[in-house]
């Protein structure tokens, strides 16, 4: 039996994928098929990969940033330790956004989001609903045959608890309950398929310091950093075979410069890099009449450079800075080798970067952009973001558009729409006061 998918793009919802032509020249040159050796495309893959999806249009607009702004309710998928810090007593935000519309039309992002401070004033409770609509795909048998239609989908469940531990410093922790029915239980080369289901845990910090003075000028500094998505491993059939969750690290700074009354300034920075094991190199073999097949010990493939990716999860995440196999290539005698330093320069190349601005005017008028970046060997996302926000009253509307910057990328032109409504206590403390 085999699938036939009217939206090929259902099953490859990260735009990691996107970079199939990538090649950079290292001046290496195999002597067996005289073409330069230089890095190779080598994405890291993972399950769910919805939930590295930033969400909100604010983060959207500034270069899919967000582990150290000011906190908002969509902290719950950039650090929940902000929630902590919080201004408002509470907060709602829904988001929505059509995704990738230049390969599939009916695809999209859904994310509702929100908090409550805690009566101590120092503690909060956060909670979120993510919903991946992957479109519709047509099954058919081997002779082309429909089967049936279904509409795959995937959503996440999150709740989390933040708590001050001084007036600067914060800590957080959520977990999170994910479903992922990509086949609707359909029997696929004589294995039965299910939904993936997985419980996983981020665990978080924030640090804000708000006596900072830039030329007598009054800004915050803050710093986050958040390791999400720490959970078992998902399968999706009755086999053995398993998939790491996208186990993430997520940390940068954020400033911002207030520069009088009306007229403030945002900048912030992310870093990142998967904590799940990359893709090795396999031992290959050549022989008289020049054919290539891999070398097999005990039913399986041998690693020749990197590490085994079959591994546990704790090893996953410890063994993600040092498992990069490198740049690899054949001689005129079909022997492997290992090009110098490549090893340590694939692992600089899995992480990527965003950051961007973001200016307010009277707080009630936002201007943002930004930039995120991703090496050509690992996914090649890279794209300019801005965005626009208005507040009124409780009430807040936000909207960023993707400008993408390599060609034919199915992101670009990719927009993000969230409404905000928060609970301010400041009305009520005034009405009680008399002020």
């Amino acid at each position: 039996m085999s699938l036939s998918i009217r939206h090929a793009a259902a099953f490859c919802a990260i735009p990691a994928f996107t970079a199939l032509h990538a090649q950079v020249s290292q001046g290496c040159i195999s002597e067996l098929s005289g073409q330069e050796c230089g890095p190779r495309l080598n994405t890291i893959t993972t399950a769910v990969p919805f939930l590295m999806i930033g969400p909100d249009s604010r983060s959207g607009g500034m270069g899919d940033a967000g582990v150290a702004l000011p906190a908002d309710a969509n902290a719950m998928h950039w650090n929940p330790s902000k929630l902590a810090f919080a201004e408002n007593e509470g907060e709602f935000r829904v988001s929505v956004s059509p995704w990738l519309r230049n390969l599939v039309p009916d695809m999209s992002l859904a994310y509702l989001a929100g908090y409550r401070k805690l009566k101590n004033k120092r503690s909060a409770i956060g909670g979120s609903l993510r919903y991946f609509n992957l479109g519709s795909i047509t099954f058919t048998d081997m002779g082309g045959n429909t089967i049936r239609d279904f509409k795959p989908a995937e959503f996440a469940v999150d709740l989390a608890f933040a708590q001050q531990f001084s007036d600067r410093f914060s800590g957080g922790i959520a977990l999170r309950y994910i479903n992922s029915n990509l086949t609707g239980g359909l029997n696929v080369n004589g294995a039965n398929t299910k939904a993936g289901q997985a419980v996983a845990a981020d665990v978080s910090f924030f640090y804000q310091n708000t006596d900072i003075l830039i030329s007598s000028t009054p800004a915050t500094l803050a710093f986050g950093l958040n390791i999400s998505n720490i959970g078992n491993k998902m399968s999706y059939s009755e086999t053995s075979r398993t998939d790491f969750l996208p186990i993430n690290l997520r940390l940068g700074p954020a400033l911002t410069v207030d520069i009088d009354e009306y007229n403030s300034l945002t900048f912030n920075a992310d870093i990142n890099k998967l904590l799940v094991p990359t893709p090795p190199v396999y031992k290959t073999v050549v022989d008289d009449e020049g054919k290539t097949t891999y070398v097999q010990e005990n039913g399986e493939y041998v690693v020749f450079s990197g590490q085994d990716p079959n591994r546990g999860v704790a090893a996953g995440i410890f063994g993600s800075f040092n498992d990069a196999p490198g740049n690899v290539y054949v001689d005129a005698n079909g022997e492997q080798h290992v090009e110098e330093g490549s090893q340590f320069k694939e692992e600089l190349r899995e992480f990527y970067y965003g950051g961007g601005l973001e200016y307010w005017y009277a707080k009630q008028f936002a201007f943002r952009t930004g930039y995120f970046w991703e090496a050509a060997t690992k996914g090649d996302r890279k794209y300019f973001t801005m965005g626009l926000g208005v507040k009124y009253s409780i009430f807040s509307l936000d909207f960023s558009y993707l400008i993408a910057n390599t060609t034919r990328s199915p992101l670009a032109n990719t927009l993000r729409f969230t409404l905000g409504f928060n609970f301010d206590g400041k009305a009520k403390k005034k009405a009680d006061t008399g002020e």
